[in-house]
């Protein structure tokens, strides 16, 4: 599969949300896209991943890893089948100038063969929400 990336700058970085008894984690990144018309693009991380964004904050400029993921749900009340696409984050990096970066004392990124997409997503979890 093709590598997908997002690039903008962060307009927001969510709060880690715990969902059920299994402890699925999931936190919401928003970056704005710098073109012509700009796009407010919102990302999701989850489980180990969210971890990710602990040192972003609004403002920065980064280089986002993304998956595409649809899910198909079947409505029981209506017995009506409807499609959801979720953008999945799996790695980000800042596109700061190296003397910026010095600021947060940050250690340089990873090269992308050390990180994987969340493959440890439960997909068969038959819940009644419909994402």
């Amino acid at each position: 599969m093709k590598i997908m990336e997002v690039q903008g700058k962060v307009k927001l970085v969510g709060e880690t949300q715990t969902f059920g008894s299994n402890g699925f984690r999931k936190r919401e990144l928003v970056v704005t896209t710098e073109e012509q018309y700009p796009q407010h693009i919102m990302i999701e991380f989850v489980q180990d991943k969210t971890d990710l964004l602990n040192s972003f904050a609004p403002g920065q400029d980064v280089k986002v890893s993304i998956n595409l993921r649809g899910r198909e749900w079947l409505d029981p009340k209506t017995n009506t089948t409807r499609y959801f696409n979720s953008i999945q984050g799996w790695r980000i990096e800042s596109l700061a100038p190296a003397a910026a970066g010095a600021q947060g004392g940050m250690p340089p990124m990873p090269p992308v063969d050390a990180f994987e997409p969340a493959t440890d997503l439960n997909q068969d979890d038959n819940d009644d929400l419909p994402f």
